[in-house]
């Protein structure tokens, strides 16, 4: 099963390009143009991975990263930067980003990333599921 994506980023033709390319890959791909909407579709679906931007107007990827991370904190999130700074995508893992790629980033270690992803979430319900398996019996 391909994981479910989120994408978030205020440039909307860099959205509908990115989106095309994953959807190319069989992966199932919900998009938003704020961190925002993101929290407000976080809340309501559940997403194996979020890819997001840093740099956005309203509610910034920091932010939004870290909402997602009390919302849902085993969801991964991979931000994306254009033109933030080192420190930017250092404080992003601090508050639980998955890693930090630098835009446009290449498809092929984006997608390679999204894959680490879900493995990383994906091993971490099956270590939760087995600990409630075996508080039952």
């Amino acid at each position: 099963m391909k994981p479910r994506l989120l994408l978030v980023d205020d440039e909307e033709m860099f959205l509908e390009y990115l989106s095309k390319r994953l959807i190319n890959r069989q992966y199932d791909v919900t998009t938003c143009l704020s961190g925002e909407e993101a929290l407000k579709k976080v809340t309501d679906y559940d997403f194996d991975v979020v890819i997001l931007d840093i740099l956005m107007p309203g509610i910034d990827g920091i932010e939004t990263l870290s909402e997602i991370k009390k919302l849902k904190p085993l969801t991964e999130v991979i931000m994306l930067t254009g033109h933030a700074s080192r420190e930017s995508g250092i404080e992003a893992m601090k508050v639980g980003a998955y890693d930090c790629l630098r835009k446009p980033c290449d498809t092929d270690e984006l997608v390679s990333k999204i894959n680490q992803a879900y493995k990383r979430k994906a091993e971490q319900e099956a270590r939760i599921r087995a600990a409630k398996a075996a508080e039952i019996t």
